[in-house]
This record gives C-alpha cells, structure tokens and sequence, in this order.
C-alpha cells in the first residue's frame, strides 16, 4: 500500500521530526524513503549584486546533497532504502512533482508551526503540499529525540537561510 514515502527536508529542526517519523513508518511498512531537498529559486538568484551567483547556488547544492545524504544515513541504519534529491525551485510546486514523476504512496513533511497572520500572508510548504498534492500527507511538528540532535543545522551548516 505505502511503498515509498517521499520526506522533504530543508535541514531544520521541523525537517529532523519529519525524518524521524518518515523513517519509523517505512521501517514498519518495509517502504522506500525519498528524502529531497529543494534549493529556493528565490534564494538562489538572490545573491547576483556580489557576482557569486553561481557560487552561492552550487553552497544550496551541496548542502541539499549533505542534508539528503544525512537522511540516507539514518535510513541505511534502520534497514531502509533511501533515494536521495536535491531540485531548485519553488518547493511546494516540486514537491508535488515528485510525488507525481516517482510513484510516492505518501509524504512526510516537517511544519514549522507558523501561526497567525504570518501564516495567512505565507502560507507554509506544509500547508500547500496538503492542499496540493494527491496523496496522504503526514505533517509532523513536535521536538526531535535526541538521537536526531546531530542533525539539526549548526551556524556554518545554514546556508540557505
């Protein structure tokens, strides 16, 4: 029924309880885990007055590959498969794709609680991905365990912010 279940990740606290949650389920359902990152395409072209645009993009790049290739780790660890992917662009909209392009049953996404009228201007990726994608979505907002602290993103881990 659930074969594989595509977790996004961004590096954040919020991303780390999804993994959690993500991996446990696909341990008990013997599911494939998808960990993707999407670097911001409003971030990345963000940076073009310091003429390191491209530098800047390839740092988003790369740190999607390391945060993913985390995910594969604790996946590997807990007997899963995990395929990893790192795409640029708007990431509820690739999300979405993703789900479409490579048969995922289920997605496991991280909120970051945004309440009030922050979220009513933003809107939240979580939120959209509910409302937009066509498959079971599992949101997840509580505090990782500490067997996920490593995870979260020190100061020089933070590109993207």
């Amino acid at each position: 029924m659930y074969d594989n279940i595509l977790i996004p990740t961004d590096g954040s606290e919020q991303a780390g309880n999804a993994i959690e949650e993500g991996i446990r389920l696909a341990e008990q359902l013997g599911a494939t885990v998808h960990a993707l990152h999407v670097v911001d395409e409003f971030e990345a072209k963000i940076v073009p007055i310091t003429g390191a645009q491209d530098q800047k993009r390839q740092e988003y790049i790369e740190y999607g590959e390391k945060i993913t290739g985390e995910v594969a780790g604790v996946a590997a660890d807990a007997g899963v498969d995990c395929v990893t992917a790192v795409q640029t662009g708007i990431a509820h909209k690739k999300i979405q794709a993703y789900v479409e392009d490579h048969d995922i049953d289920m997605v496991v996404i991280g909120s970051r609680g945004l309440g009030g009228v922050e979220e009513m201007l933003l809107g939240s990726t979580a939120d959209k991905v509910v409302r937009l994608v066509d498959k079971p979505v599992t949101v997840v907002y509580k505090r990782p365990t500490e067997s996920l602290q490593w995870m979260l993103p020190s100061a020089e881990d933070t590109v993207h912010r």
